[in-house]
């Protein structure tokens, strides 16, 4: 491997941390970048990572941590992680690991060959699309991003959510099949995406326009989208000429 992979270890055991260090210490191609010994901490880190420009190309994490687990620190980022790799003590997380799409699972104490294989496989993964020049943390239709409902875990990239629905407090993503619910509203959820790929289309309701199929007149001048999977959204005719201004319509 040639390419630099910029790294952040996170476990609330400093020997663990120390050790895996060492394991990386043996691959000049790796750079340690941060590390964390809560979710908490992580989240504070690969925040200001994310805002400096240079985040992680990998993030080695624990699962059984105080407070927050290495899951539910997954299901609370904006951004996911290019790619993530349990690592822990218990080998009963696997499945639930890779629900989330973790690229790899490694079961403490790690063996330096095993180590070598998971680098392998990060070095090889496809890296994330860059956002938009100008628009800073703003997320696209490339980018991926954790939600919990209830129990599971979702790992979506948001170029397969086709609709965002208001629900109090709570947003529903539409993705395929699933339903999962976000706890976030919608105004804060799109200040985060790219206008370029979705669009507010009333006080309920964000598209993606990658998934609108059909655009009918509607009442008072309003239009209705109708996307993929059969799904109808209002447009009042304020949002109707946004909608038309923003895509030439």
């Amino acid at each position: 491997m040639s390419a630099r992979l910029r790294a952040v270890v996170v476990d609330d055991e400093r020997l663990a941390r120390v050790e895996l260090r060492r394991l990386l210490a043996a691959h000049p191609e790796v750079e340690v970048v941060g590390e964390a010994t809560s979710a908490a901490a992580a989240r504070d880190l690969l925040d200001d990572l994310a805002q400096a420009g240079t985040p992680p190309d990998v993030l080695f994490l624990d699962v059984q941590m105080p407070r927050e687990t290495g899951f539910d620190l997954l299901a609370g980022l904006g951004r996911a992680p290019s790619a993530v790799v349990f690592v822990t003590a218990y080998d009963d997380h696997a499945i639930r690991a890779f629900e989330v799409s973790a690229l790899d699972y490694l079961v403490k104490p790690v063996s330096p060959a095993r180590l070598a294989q998971t680098l392998e496989r990060v070095a090889s993964a496809p890296p994330p699309a860059p956002p938009p020049a100008d628009a800073g943390p703003l997320l696209g239709e490339a980018d991926r991003v954790f939600v919990k409902d209830g129990e599971r875990l979702h790992f979506v990239r948001l170029g397969d959510v086709r609709l965002f629905e208001s629900e109090g407090n709570y947003v529903r993503l539409y993705h395929g099949a699933e339903r999962p619910l976000v706890l976030r509203s919608l105004s804060a959820l799109e200040g985060r995406l790219d206008p370029a790929a979705f669009f507010r289309a009333s006080r309920k309701h964000v598209v993606n326009l990658a998934h609108v199929v059909g655009v009918e007149p509607w009442f008072k001048g309003g239009l209705r989208l109708v996307l993929e999977a059969g799904e109808a959204v209002e447009l009042s005719r304020r949002q109707a000429q946004r909608f038309r201004d923003q895509t030439g319509l």
